[in-house]
């Protein structure tokens, strides 16, 4: 498959580069492309690519993509390569098959692979299902989209690889990616800016399931119509996850997870408090894991030892009764309005990027709001949202959001942010905008002095 193949790498970030090392440690002659270069780390990744033997060329022209793809057997692009970038049509023309990395390295592994994918839960389900597995006495690693690349993780030395998995890493991939098992958690409206459109969004996920063969699972989510609508097409075996336990559906009833074939796992009260997405995630997990050898007994174990992941629904201050929680994580609309239904009113922190997508469908959770304040850099979006429902303040700043919320927040109300929208307008992801939060909550409640003082 790889040695003695020409193969175009497009994009020298972390996935471009250990592409690339990849296919030259097994034989392939390897030409990097490069349209931007430049960015924080490019001359060491240039050093390093060099280092394997690979040819690089930098900022092509337009016209030069065809006589690239003519001169190769293979594409593998980055994730982060846009559908309309120009290698696409280049390749088609050619008649040269596009891989993404995700898809090259499920090829190669030689253990099972689970491949977590959806619009919201991606990387709690795959490091819970990890953790089920071992707990379970099954040597199991997390990468993907977290962790280690796909390509790096293949060599290392377990039993099964669980694989956090974009859309943009779907759209890359062809008729060969085939995992074990293919987990799709939710489908809502995302990356529009990305794929072009709803129906490109839903096409790329379609791929984590589409080239299984008769043998390989889907675990879906029944309570998705989106994604229960797809998994009608799947063509392996078919596993359910929903809120509520039915037959042959993993999930909660009478107080306790079940697995799909009723085995009681944990209760929910053992569980500590949780929301609606935290138990749907759960089930998921445990749906998942018993396909490769899970036992009842690791799950429960890997539930009980679980810690909510950071920026995701996770209270980072009390003050004058009010909750303060940090859910920067909620990068669209879905998953904020998940986090609404887990409080009872709510004063919002949202607005961003909102990657092409329609905030609207925030005004379902309007009688869960008491207050919005419009953060990042389209609050007129966040304010069309919730016109003539919910009053809307813009915040110039992190700082100026939490006093604007604080003082409209009343004792038993949730601050919380929980934006629908990338971070990228004000921070360098979500993880930086969640720590912005949490410093200014702490600063107002004066909990950065009281740990000053314990020092």
């Amino acid at each position: 498959m790889i040695e003695g193949a020409r193969v175009l790498v497009v994009g020298l970030r972390t996935t471009g580069l250990s592409t690339a090392r990849m296919l030259a440690a097994r034989g392939a002659t390897v030409t990097v492309v490069e349209d931007a270069p430049g960015a924080p780390g490019y001359a060491r990744r240039v050093e390093a690519v060099r280092a394997t033997g690979a040819q690089l060329v930098e900022s092509p022209a337009p016209d030069d993509w065809a006589a690239l793809v003519a001169e190769s057997t293979m594409v593998v692009p980055s994730p982060g390569v846009r559908p309309v970038h120009p290698v696409y049509e280049a390749a088609a023309a050619a008649g040269t098959p596009v891989r993404g990395d995700i898809d090259l390295g499920v090829a190669l592994a030689t253990v099972p692979v689970v491949a977590v994918t959806g619009t919201n839960g991606k990387t709690t389900v795959t490091t819970l299902v990890a953790s089920m597995l071992e707990e379970s006495g099954i040597a199991a690693l997390a990468t993907g989209n977290i962790g280690s690349g796909v390509l790096d993780a293949i060599e290392s030395d377990v039993d099964v690889l669980v694989v956090e998995v974009s859309s943009f890493q779907l759209h890359a991939t062809t008729a060969s990616f085939r995992p074990r098992v293919a987990v799709l958690l939710n489908i809502a409206h995302d990356h529009i800016d990305w794929h072009g459109s709803f129906e490109a969004y839903v096409d790329a996920k379609r791929r984590v399931f589409e080239h299984q063969g008769p043998d390989d699972v889907l675990v879906f989510n029944a309570d998705d119509p989106v994604v229960g609508d797809l998994a009608r097409s799947a063509p392996g075996r078919t596993v359910a996850f929903a809120s509520e336990a039915a037959a042959g559906t993993a999930g909660v009833r009478d107080g306790e997870l079940l697995a799909p074939d009723a085995t009681a796992l944990a209760t929910i009260r053992e569980l500590g408090p949780l929301g609606p997405q935290d138990l749907a995630n759960a089930a998921a997990a445990a749906a998942a894991s018993i396909q490769v050898g899970a036992t009842p007994d690791g799950i429960r174990s890997a539930l009980m030892k679980f810690p909510r992941l950071h920026h995701r629904v996770e209270l980072v201050g009390k003050a004058d009764g009010v909750s303060y929680v940090d859910d920067s994580k909620a990068t669209n609309p879905h998953a904020t309005l998940a986090a609404l239904a887990g409080v009872d009113s709510a004063v919002l922190l949202a607005g961003g990027d909102a990657k092409g997508v329609d905030l609207a469908v925030l005004r379902e959770a309007a009688g869960h709001v008491r207050s919005v304040v419009a953060i990042g850099a389209t609050p007129e979006l966040v304010e069309a949202a919730f016109a003539g429902a919910v009053p809307v303040a813009r915040a110039a700043s992190m700082h100026d959001a939490v006093r604007m919320a604080a003082a409209r927040a009343e004792a038993g109300d949730t601050v919380l942010l929980s934006p629908a929208c990338a971070s990228f307008d004000w921070y360098d992801g979500y993880e930086q905008r969640g720590d912005d939060f949490r410093h200014e909550v702490e600063t107002l409640t004066g909990a950065d002095a009281e740990r000053e003082r314990k020092r």
